[in-house]
C-alpha cells in the first residue's frame, strides 16, 4: 500500500508568523505520531515576494515499512499540493500561477484583503491587479476555497494571521487532527497564547460557513448615501469650505469633494483649500451642473496634483500621530513595549533647490559650484530616528517649510502645468465632454518625485504641446496618448504615437 504524506505549502509574507504556522502544524504532527518535515524558500524585500514555507506529514504508523523513514520532499511541485495557505489574495493568484493549486485535488484557505505589491505600487499608472478577478480565478482552481478577511479577524482579537490560518485549517478536515488537538498546539508555544486561540477559534467559526466572505477592502465597495458632515462647532473657514460645497456643487460630487478639502487644508490651509474650490467652480460653469461625474473626476485629479509631493510633504507626513498609531497598531505594539522607527532619507539636489524660494532655488541649479557643493553634502543619504527627539524635530523643521511654499520653485513650476490643464480642459468643456473627461485624466502622469516626477512632466508637457496645436484630437486619440505615456519608463511607447500624429500632420 502506497502511503502519501500530506503536502502543505504556506505563502506568507515577512512578519505575518509564515514560520510560526509551519511549526504549529509540524508540531501537531509530530505530537501524532506523523514524521513531519519543513522547509523554507524566502522571497526578497518589500512585498516583491513572499516567503514560501512547504510542509509535509506522513503517517508512519501506516506504512507497512517501519525500519525506513520516509524520503520528504523539501520543496512544492506543481499538482502536487493538497493544501495552500495564502496570507493575502495576491499570494493565492501567486500559488495558481505557479501550478501549486489544483481543481481535483487542492484545498486553497486564504485571506481576501489586498496587501499591493510593489509592481502595483510603483507602476506608472494604476497598477493595482483586479481583485475580483484574483479571486474567481483562486475558487475556481481550488477543490475547495475557504476565503475571508483574515487581516480583520487577527486585529480584533490582537493576534497575527497565522491564528487565524491556522484555524481555518483546522475547520477545512483536511488533516486528520481535532479541533482540540489543534489548540493544543497553540498552547506549547507559550506566547500570545489567548490572543491566538481567540482567532482561531473565531477563524474556525467562520470558516464553516458555506460561502466565500469577500472584503470590501480592493474589491467591493458597498454603496452608500453620503451627506456633508454637521457644521456645529466646526472653526468658521471650514465651516465656510464646506457651505461653498453644499451651494456651489451637485450633490453627487460633494463626498470627492470633501475628501479633496480635507486633503488641500491639511496640505497647506483653508485658503488654498479656497483656491481649489474656484478652480473646480469655473470648470463647472463651463460643463454646466448636470454632468456631476466630470466634476467629480476633475475634483479628485485637481485635488492631487495640488498636493504634489515635496520634501516638507513627506516630512510632514512621517511625523503625523496617525502614523504613529498606525505602525504601533500593524506591529501589535503592547502598552509597556518602546517602537523606534527609522526613517531612510536621500533628498537629490533638485528636490532640495525646489523646497527654497524660487529666486534663490534657480540661482543654485543654474550654479555648478553650488550644486557640487550641495550634492557632496547629500550624496549619501541618512537615517532619521523620528520615534526620538532628535529625529522627531529635524523632520519638524523640514515640514515647516510648507509655510512658504507658494513661493518655492516647485510651487510655480506645478500651479504652471495645472493652469495649462486647466486651460485647455476649459477650451474642451463646453463642446465635448469625453475629450474633457481623457483630458481631466491626463493629469495622473505627474505624480510622485525624483525620476518619477521628472519622467512624468516630460510626458505631461510632450502630450500638452500636442494637443495644444492640434485642438482636434478626439477622446479615443488621447486616451492612447495617456496610455502610451504610462506602459514603459524610457518612454519608447510615446515616442512611437507622438510620431504617428506627425506624421499625419
Amino acid at each position: 500500500m502506497n502511503i502519501q504524506p500530506y503536502k502543505i505549502a504556506i505563502l506568507a509574507m515577512g512578519g505575518e508568523g509564515g514560520g510560526v504556522l509551519a511549526d504549529w502544524i509540524v508540531q501537531l504532527g509530530e505530537s501524532s505520531g506523523f514524521v513531519a518535515q519543513t522547509t523554507s524558500v524566502p522571497g526578497v524585500a518589500q512585498r516583491t515576494g513572499a516567503t514560501i514555507y512547504y510542509v509535509e506529514l506522513f503517517d508512519q504508523r501506516q506504512s507497512t515499512n517501519l525500519n525506513h523513514l520516509p524520503v520528504l520532499s523539501l520543496m512544492p511541485m506543481p499538482g502536487d499540493v493538497d493544501i495552500v495557505l495564502a496570507s493575502e489574495l495576491m499570494e493565492a493568484g501567486r500559488a495558481v500561477v505557479r501550478g501549486l493549486v489544483t481543481p481535483k485535488r487542492t484545498t486553497l484557505i486564504a485571506s481576501t484583503h489586498r496587501v499591493y505589491a510593489m509592481t502595483e505600487k510603483s507602476h506608472m499608472g494604476d497598477g493595482r491587479v483586479d481583485a475580483s478577478q484574483l479571486l474567481n480565478e483562486s475558487s475556481k482552481m481550488a477543490k475547495r476555497f475557504i476565503g475571508f478577511d483574515m487581516e480583520k479577524v487577527a486585529q480584533e482579537n490582537q493576534s497575527v494571521i497565522s491564528a487565524v490560518l491556522f484555524g481555518s485549517l483546522a475547520a477545512s478536515k483536511t488533516l486528520p487532527f481535532t479541533k482540540e488537538q489543534f489548540e493544543e498546539t497553540i498552547r506549547r508555544g507559550g506566547v500570545g497564547v489567548v490572543q491566538s486561540i481567540k482567532a482561531f477559534t473565531q477563524s474556525y467559526g467562520l470558516s464553516q460557513q458555506p460561502t466565500v466572505q469577500i472584503s470590501s477592502k480592493g474589491i467591493d465597495a458597498k454603496v452608500e448615501t453620503f451627506n456633508l458632515p454637521s457644521l456645529t462647532g466646526l472653526h468658521p473657514k471650514i465651516k465656510s469650505l464646506i457651505e461653498r460645497i453644499h451651494h456651489t456643487f451637485p450633490a453627487q460630487s460633494h463626498e470627492i469633494l470633501l475628501h479633496g478639502l480635507r486633503r488641500l487644508v491639511d496640505y497647506q490651509d483653508p485658503e488654498y483649500a479656497h483656491v481649489y474650490l474656484d478652480r473646480l467652480n469655473g470648470i463647472k460653469k463651463l460643463i454646466g451642473p448636470q454632468d456631476s461625474h466630470l466634476i467629480s473626476e476633475a475634483a479628485r485629479h485637481l485635488a492631487l496634483w495640488m498636493t504634489y509631493e515635496d520634501t516638507a510633504r513627506v516630512a510632514g507626513l512621517k511625523i503625523q500621530a496617525s502614523r504613529f498609531d498606525r505602525v504601533r497598531q500593524e506591529a501589535q505594539v503592547q502598552r509597556d513595549q518602546l517602537v523606534l522607527i527609522n526613517e531612510y532619507m536621500h533628498p537629490r539636489v533638485q528636490e532640495i533647490a525646489e523646497t527654497l524660494p524660487s529666486l534663490l532655488g534657480r540661482m543654485i541649479l543654474s550654479s555648478k559650484i553650488l550644486t557640487s557643493l550641495l550634492g557632496a553634502l547629500t550624496s549619501k543619504g541618512r537615517v532619521i530616528q523620528t520615534s526620538s527627539v532628535r529625529g522627531f524635530l529635524m523632520l519638524s523643521l523640514v515640514a515647516f517649510a510648507k509655510h512658504w511654499r507658494r513661493t518655492t520653485l516647485r510651487f510655480k513650476s506645478e500651479n504652471a502645468m495645472i493652469e495649462h490643464w486647466l486651460d485647455l480642459m476649459a477650451t474642451f468643456a463646453p463642446m465635448d465632454p469625453a475629450k474633457t473627461l481623457e483630458w481631466v485624466k491626463c493629469q495622473t502622469l505627474v505624480k510622485g518625485y525624483g525620476d518619477t516626477h521628472e519622467r512624468g512632466v516630460k510626458n505631461f508637457n510632450l502630450i500638452y504641446a500636442l494637443v495644444k496645436n492640434n485642438l482636434k484630437i478626439s477622446a479615443a486619440e488621447m486616451k492612447e496618448l495617456r496610455t502610451a505615456a504610462l506602459a514603459d519608463e524610457k518612454g519608447t511607447s510615446l515616442s512611437a504615437v507622438l510620431l504617428k500624429y506627425r506624421d499625419i500632420n
